[in-house]
């Protein structure tokens, strides 16, 4: 247990923190499924609509160093290219 106050105050900041990033990330993997899910189900229109909001959160998280830069280039070039694949 710590005893200094600032090491006190330092647990309550990451608390904080992994809490907000827990969130984030459940956010990033809700709208991954979800978009993967429309590309299953062949709906292009509902695909890209998904899809453009999952880019917000991925670049959302990797301005907040949730996510690092290459995972979410990555994910975001996958699913773009399954998402042009859709016929």
């Amino acid at each position: 247990m710590a005893n200094l106050k600032s090491a006190k105050k330092r647990i309550r900041q990451t608390a904080r923190k992994t809490s907000y990033n827990k969130i984030s990330v459940s956010k990033i993997r809700g709208h991954i499924k979800k978009t993967e899910s429309l590309i299953a189900g062949k709906k292009k229109k509902e695909a890209l609509e998904s899809f453009s909001k999952l880019q917000s959160e991925i670049s959302k998280g990797v301005k907040n160093g949730i996510v690092k830069k290459g995972t979410a280039s990555r994910k975001i070039s996958r699913l773009s290219s399954k998402i042009k694949a859709i016929k």
